[in-house]
């Protein structure tokens, strides 16, 4: 492989593709492309450790070396097997392997794993002349997507997934993934300028996301990434990409407010935020989301209340968006909505049809952005 040039490929939730694209342009890698549940680009190894560093909404970074269909396990193992592990893998490397199949002919992702590191371990065994590979080394881990019966395989440079920020010791029922809660303030063009306020803010995370957003901090600079003991990635690239990071940062005050029922979940919030170093930046009460209220004349609420599915009933789900749609209509005309339900009827709950709804996937679970601008 040529050392200069890279292919990455960065796994996302379903329906945050397009956002994910829009941060790896923006980070200035090349050939960017959004496809179903991923987005591909090119890059340096300096642009690998940026990616980790300053990804917002992708769930992990991935050094792609192969594409290729399979529609059965030979097909796979012999994909697998032509692949040049040997440049990337050391005699001692462990390469732990994990594979998704999503409308696949292969179907049993725990025997594609199985065949992929079969097929990996034949071509190192033969490459190394051992019998039996070590793996007592550092871990490349191999990361595989067979969509379609079309195969997507490389190395993760990430390590636990990049939703994993180091902030969130703790949560409540139900919590919202962080690089979700991301990309809902990143679709509201929320960049600190104005208010934004949260009034089911359960743990906290999409106010301390919209105050990382605001302050322009990169969310991975707390935290290490598995490339970080690749023997081919230099150490430099992490130092100067942690060094951009801090230099590109903003030092403002910003207008976000955190609210919940709960007084326990207030806690926790604050509790995670402080972790994350934004408590400053965030308001934090307890309050009953039927009686929210703001004097300010334009802002942003961006919210994901009980669904219903996991927490309330879906009855008592649905009274609370209707009082709630009664607590925004009272809002000046200034304001907008960005509200994240699983729940088909909320529009009729809540007594307005939204301007705009998007697909976005909470886990395994479908659900609208509906947005009232």
């Amino acid at each position: 492989m040529e050392r200069g040039e890279f292919t990455f490929f960065l796994p996302t939730l379903f329906g945050v593709e397009g956002v994910a694209a829009q941060e790896a342009k923006r980070l200035g890698l090349r050939e960017v492309r959004g496809e179903d549940g991923r987005v591909l680009c090119r890059g340096s190894l300096a642009d690998l450790a940026r990616l980790n560093l300053n990804l917002r909404t992708a769930e992990r970074v991935v050094l792609l070396l192969g594409r290729f269909p399979a529609a059965d396990f030979d097909a796979l193992f012999e994909g697998v097997a032509a692949l040049p592990w040997e440049d990337n893998i050391p005699r001692d490397g462990a390469f732990p392997v994990r594979c998704q199949c999503v409308d696949s002919a292969l179907h049993a992702s725990v025997t594609c794993a199985n065949v992929i590191k079969k097929a990996v371990a034949t071509r190192l065994g033969r490459r190394y002349g051992l019998g039996v590979l070590p793996e007592s080394g550092s871990q490349y881990a191999i990361r595989c997507l067979i969509l379609k019966d079309a195969v997507s395989i490389g190395l993760d440079a990430s390590g636990p997934s990049l939703h994993k920020r180091g902030y969130r010791a703790m949560g409540v029922a139900a919590p919202l993934r962080e690089t979700l809660a991301a990309a809902m303030v990143l679709l509201s063009r929320y960049r600190g300028k104005g208010p934004l306020a949260d009034p089911f803010c359960g743990s906290g995370t999409i106010p301390i996301e919209a105050a990382l957003i605001a302050k322009n901090r990169a969310p991975g600079l707390d935290r290490s990434f598995a490339a970080q003991r690749w023997g081919f990635v230099p150490g430099k690239v992490w130092l100067d990409a942690a060094a951009e990071a801090l230099d590109g940062e903003y030092h403002g005050r910003y207008d976000i407010a955190a609210s919940d029922l709960d007084p326990a979940a207030v806690a926790l919030a604050r509790e995670n935020a402080r972790l994350a170093g934004v408590e400053d930046q965030i308001r934090f009460s307890q309050a009953d989301a039927r009686d929210f209220a703001s004097a300010a004349p334009a802002g942003r609420v961006v919210t994901n209340p009980p669904y219903g599915e996991r927490i309330l009933e879906k009855g008592e789900a649905e009274r609370l968006y209707r009082d709630f749609g009664r607590a925004f209509r009272g809002l000046a005309q200034g304001w907008e909505l960005y509200l994240l339900s699983s729940d088909g009827e909320f529009e009729r709950c809540f007594g307005r049809p939204a301007a705009r709804k998007r697909k976005l996937y909470n886990g395994p679970l479908l659900c609208q952005l509906y947005q009232y601008l």
